[in-house]
């Protein structure tokens, strides 16, 4: 079984399909006024760094099509998009293929 790498421990979920796991990349902290905003006040980040990627989207003829996105991307996703998940005190996201909006380059 394939394990994708989260830092220096190994993720044990791999995606399925058109799934991909990403972790937010940090949000601020400090209001543009200069405030300190405690974790409830802070608006999650919409952009993440790609962990793992499913196997591709399954047409209906059966065919699969590989995912254009691979571990290591950094992505923008939907504001509402995905599932949240903790495993070993770190949050993922679990997006499907279509809630990612770009890949920053």
């Amino acid at each position: 079984m394939a394990t994708a790498t989260a830092s220096s421990t190994h993720l044990k979920l791999k995606p399925i399909g058109d799934r991909v796991i990403a972790q937010r990349l940090g949000s601020a902290e400090k209001s543009k006024g200069g405030l300190y905003l405690p974790d409830a006040a802070q608006e999650k980040p919409q952009e993440g760094k790609v962990i793992a990627v499913g196997t591709g989207k399954t047409l209906k003829n059966g065919k699969v099509v590989p995912l254009s996105i691979k571990a290591g991307d950094r992505i923008i996703f939907g504001k509402y998009s995905g599932s949240e998940i903790k495993v070993d005190d770190k949050e993922y996201v679990f997006l499907n293929d279509d809630d990612i909006l770009a890949i920053v380059t």
